[in-house]
């Protein structure tokens, strides 16, 4: 499948030919629909693989190497596809094996290599193995393979997927989550990367920050901008695992028929959300009770959010609702936090001349992601808003009709990455869905 270049198309499927044409007459904007065209088409060009064995393998992009987590999210749009095209449910499904694979090789690691051949991003410290790129732990690659199976099958209706090599890996994942929960005791999981920045590696000989043991929540060594997490417990990647827990519950029981996979699933279910509703929340004056990005269970909190998915930003995109209490409603923590996030509280907000919204601790000072800007068009309540967004990211591609990671608020001609498959996935995402278009959940 080719990038569209001007008002051609060439060799798109029949099912993505219609969708365009629905999407353009919504829009009724040339320049965001030929940007929508490009990023929605670039995905399954350029990153997109079959291999032999029937699994599908899809590089992030710019690095030979396909990550859990941005696997998921870069071909996530094609979900709305999938229902009536045989071929990309086929790819999608394809994709859904692969990663069960990988989890089956290592689940601590965060990115894989298309073969055993050794190839790595660096020399790291740590259980390597030659299918491994990279193994930086982090509780979102293992979220990310289960939400994706669990939309599939709302979306397709398909359940062949969820075969021995999705129990295995299922069980894999509550292993490591459960083991995860008691990590100073249990855990043998360390990493190194010498030379480098402090964000890259992890303290104490590998093992990452002290962290208050059997608390509920999981532990994640790095966040889902492969940053060292400050402390240990971070906070929205345990919501994610709050729901896909909910999701595993569902599969067990309606699909592989394993009573005990699902009372373990929702056992850890709400470990994990009590965890984050007793030890997660904390007061900000001017806000009131908000949720922290990450804390270690003795009293530290760490008072942010990044443009990366899972994010806070995100909570009601993923599905977590927050534990109704007398006189607090179970969403108001959700929207203080959010009013916090999206102000100058946050120290990785920035306004400038060309926009405002979040950035990243992995990209420079006064960068903003089109991610985060996506997601925050996809969490608005209004079309408006949406609206809003999607100009706003229209205005900011520094001239090149994609997607990019971080630019400079002041400038977008000023960016990291030339192009960047997941946010191209995510802005495509937001337009679906302004057109009419949705994700089944």
């Amino acid at each position: 499948m080719g990038v569209i270049v001007g008002n051609e198309s060439k060799n798109l499927p029949e099912s993505m030919e219609c969708l365009l044409k629905d999407v353009r007459e919504k829009l009724k904007d040339e320049d965001l629909f030929d940007m929508f065209r490009n990023c929605f088409t670039n995905t399954l060009d350029t990153t997109v693989k079959k291999m032999e064995d029937g699994t599908t393998y899809v590089i992030t992009g710019d690095i030979p190497a396909m990550w859990l987590r941005d696997s998921v999210c870069q071909l996530r749009p094609y979900l709305i596809l999938a229902g009536r095209d045989s071929e990309i449910a086929d790819t999608l499904q394809g994709l859904i094996e692969r990663q069960f694979q990988c989890i089956g090789i290592d689940p601590y690691a965060n990115a894989f290599n298309e073969a055993a051949n050794g190839h790595c991003w660096e020399k790291d410290e740590t259980d390597m193995g030659p299918w491994i790129w990279e193994r930086k732990y982090e509780v979102d690659s293992l979220c990310f393979p289960l939400q994706f199976s669990y939309l599939f099958w709302k979306n397709t209706g398909r359940t062949a997927h969820f075969n021995d090599t999705f129990a295995k890996g299922a069980r894999k994942i509550l292993e490591v989550f459960k083991r995860e929960q008691y990590h100073e005791e249990k855990s043998e999981y360390r990493f190194i990367r010498k030379n480098c920045t402090f964000t890259d590696t992890l303290s104490r000989d590998g093992k990452g920050a002290l962290v208050r043991s059997g608390i509920g929540m999981t532990w994640s060594g790095f966040r889902p901008s492969d940053d060292a997490c400050t402390y240990g417990y971070l906070v929205p990647s345990n919501m994610f695992a709050v729901v896909v827990l909910g999701y595993l519950e569902e599969i067990a029981e309606l699909i592989l028929k394993d009573q005990e996979l699902k009372e373990a699933s929702g056992k850890l279910k709400e470990e994990i959300r009590e965890g984050i509703e007793t030890y997660g929340i904390t007061r900000r004056d001017g806000f009131g009770e908000i949720y922290a990005y990450e804390v270690d269970g003795y009293g530290q909190f760490n008072l942010m959010d990044d443009a990366n998915v899972p994010s806070l930003l995100a909570m009601s995109y993923l599905g977590y609702q927050g534990k109704s209490l007398p006189g607090r409603p179970g969403d108001e923590v959700a929207k203080n936090t959010r009013a916090f996030i999206l102000s100058d509280g946050n120290p990785f907000y920035y306004e400038g001349k060309a926009a405002r919204g979040i950035g990243s601790p992995h990209t420079p000072v006064r960068y903003i992601w089109h991610i985060s800007l996506a997601m925050q068009g996809l969490t608005s309540d209004t079309q408006e808003e949406k609206r809003k967004i999607l100009e706003v990211l229209k205005s900011t591609d520094g001239g090149k009709a994609l997607m990019h990671e971080g630019f400079d608020v002041d400038d977008p001609t000023k960016y990291t990455r030339e192009w960047f498959s997941w946010a191209n996935a995510m802005f495509s995402e937001l337009v679906l869905e302004y057109c009419g278009y949705h994700v089944n959940k």
